[in-house]
């Protein structure tokens, strides 16, 4: 959530800026919002404190009149009819604030989602067949890793079941992650709960603008929401605390499943488990003074490419232009992988800069000095092990339909090779 004040200062450009990620910022209601709730808040003050002389003046006298006591008691309901006025104002700001977009980095590309991105580098050599690669799908179901039929009749469309070598697969992989982010980057893990209030929601930005796209349940008279991604539990474990500067920067991981209902892209990416509504994800959280996020985000990217290094697959960094920018971040880096089957760079990881706009939604500051400031925070993959899979089957495959196993992974899968006939190991 924004200053409200730091929108409508000419000088911090922000409705400029926000038209860059083709926003419109409505400063005339914005301002006339910010009027009313200070309007509201006169008011309320002024009537207290001639409530405060009355009851003064009534005090000194001695005795009180029906005539002195009925006009307290109506000075008193007044007071409350201005502070539900004041509480509908700052509702009303609130509400408007809550659907206002990060302001994006000077440094974010111009542009958007209709223009190619801006590659940053790559790494690693594309992998080169002399036949025709096949796709995850087709490697995955041919060795037995994957069911999509039988996920299909549990579940519906867009959920897997990866089975023998491939739920070990995925198994190694998570403990790889977590071992290269902890012992090597000095991430702490958590491990979270799936399922988190409203407000942890509105604090990392999926609420209120993207209610549709998010898995909700009712138990009795309690509201919850399937998380779509770590970082909300990880952000919001510091929610109305105030961290001490030596604490920080904090390097947060965990690996959950995610749930997203991915509303708007009907139709796209139907076949095999690159778009899921259930993956599993393992995601990296950095928090840290606002004048560190810049390097703190170059650190970050690199803990995420560095997975990608260790694997072996080849991959670009793109830097992500203002107008495709996600709703909280205000500087995003995509960490794109080479999948030989589409012939092309698909996005494995997104590593935003949010700046402190996930700071002040979630009330989260640290103290400098006689100054408690909002904190920055930061988030990326690192990495969905699904998508990750895909990737290291497909870059990985054999004229024979085998698939080869990274060496940085076989000392958590036990093994070199699947065979292509039902997922024999070696």
């Amino acid at each position: 959530m924004h200053d409200p004040q730091e929108l409508l200062r000419p000088g911090a450009r922000a409705a400029e800026r926000l038209k860059r990620r083709h926003y419109a910022l409505d400063t005339d209601a914005l301002d006339k919002a910010v009027r009313r709730r200070a309007e509201a808040i006169a008011h309320r003050e002024a009537l207290r404190a001639r409530l405060n002389a009355v009851t003064k003046q009534l005090g000194g006298r001695g005795t009180r009149t029906q005539e002195d006591l009925d006009a307290a008691k109506a000075l008193k309901g007044r007071i409350r009819e201005a502070d539900e006025a004041q509480r509908t104002a700052e509702s009303h700001l609130r509400d408007l604030l809550l659907l206002v977009p990060n302001v994006p980095s000077d440094e974010a590309p111009e542009g958007g989602s209709d223009e190619p991105p801006v590659e940053i580098r790559r790494w690693g050599e594309r992998p080169e067949f002399a036949f025709a690669p096949r796709d995850h799908v087709e490697l995955a179901s041919s060795a037995g890793l994957l069911d999509l039929p039988r996920a299909t009749k549990l579940s519906g469309a867009r959920f897997a079941v990866f089975r023998g070598a491939g739920a070990a697969l995925e198994r190694a992989l998570c403990s790889f992650l977590l071992d290269l982010h902890t012992k090597e980057y000095g991430y702490t893990e958590y491990s979270l709960p799936y399922l988190v209030t409203p407000e942890a929601m509105t604090g990392t930005g999926q609420l209120p603008k993207f209610a549709d796209d998010l898995f909700a349940t009712r138990v009795a008279d309690r509201d919850l929401y399937l998380i779509p991604t770590a970082e909300v539990p990880l952000v919001n474990l510091y929610a109305n605390e105030v961290l001490a500067a030596g604490d920080l920067p904090l390097g947060l991981t965990a690996h959950t499943a995610c749930f997203r209902s991915e509303a708007g892209s009907y139709g796209r990416d139907t076949r095999g488990v690159i778009r899921l509504h259930q993956f599993a994800k393992v995601e990296l959280v950095r928090l840290c003074p606002l004048d560190d996020a810049a390097t703190q985000l170059q650190l970050l990217l690199g803990h995420a490419e560095e997975c990608l290094r260790r694997l072996g697959l080849h991959y670009r960094v793109v830097d992500l232009r203002a107008g495709d920018l996600g709703f909280s971040a205000r500087r995003t880096f995509d960490i794109e992988v080479w999948l030989p089957s589409q012939q092309g760079f698909r996005e494995i990881s997104s590593v935003s800069d949010c700046g402190d706009f996930q700071g002040r939604r979630a009330g989260v500051r640290v103290k400098r000095g006689p100054r408690k400031e909002y904190v920055a925070t930061l988030n990326g993959s690192g990495l969905p092990l699904g998508r990750t899979v895909v990737a290291l089957l497909e870059q990985n495959q054999r004229g024979d339909g085998s698939i080869a196993i990274p060496p940085a992974l076989v000392p958590y899968t036990g093994f070199h090779t699947i065979e292509p006939d039902g997922g024999t190991l070696r």
